[in-house]
């Protein structure tokens, strides 16, 4: 399995579990000059922005640090692009989460940054 294979299964696999935990998958993989976003989710009524991370094992450190500050900013550009893009209020309920997935153990972080 190459790299975008393996982002791509850990991704559907973060999604599996969002929807068990009763979110509404909207969107994956939304692109924009900035960056992408791997998952956009509705929490009751919070949109929900998630980058998901998958480590085999922690030779290179947790899957949750490589979300740095400079990945953070592109998130936050190209999620405001998304907001911008499909006219939601300014008012609008924002949150964003890391799903961070070490061998098979999903650790889901809201409210990451």
């Amino acid at each position: 399995m190459n790299k975008r294979e393996q982002g791509s299964h850990y991704e559907t696999m973060a999604a599996e579990y969002l929807k068990n935990k009763g979110y509404e998958i909207i969107l994956q993989n939304f692109f924009s000059k900035n960056g992408e976003i791997d998952i956009i989710a509705k929490d009751t009524d919070t949109l929900v922005f998630c980058e998901v991370k998958y480590r085999s094992n922690t030779r290179y450190g947790l899957p949750e640090e490589a979300v740095d500050y400079r990945k953070q900013d592109k998130i936050r550009k190209t999620a405001a692009y998304y907001l911008y893009r499909n006219n939601f209020p300014v008012e609008t309920r924002v949150r964003f989460d890391v799903i961070a997935v070490l061998g098979g153990k999903i650790t889901h972080i809201e409210d990451a940054f």
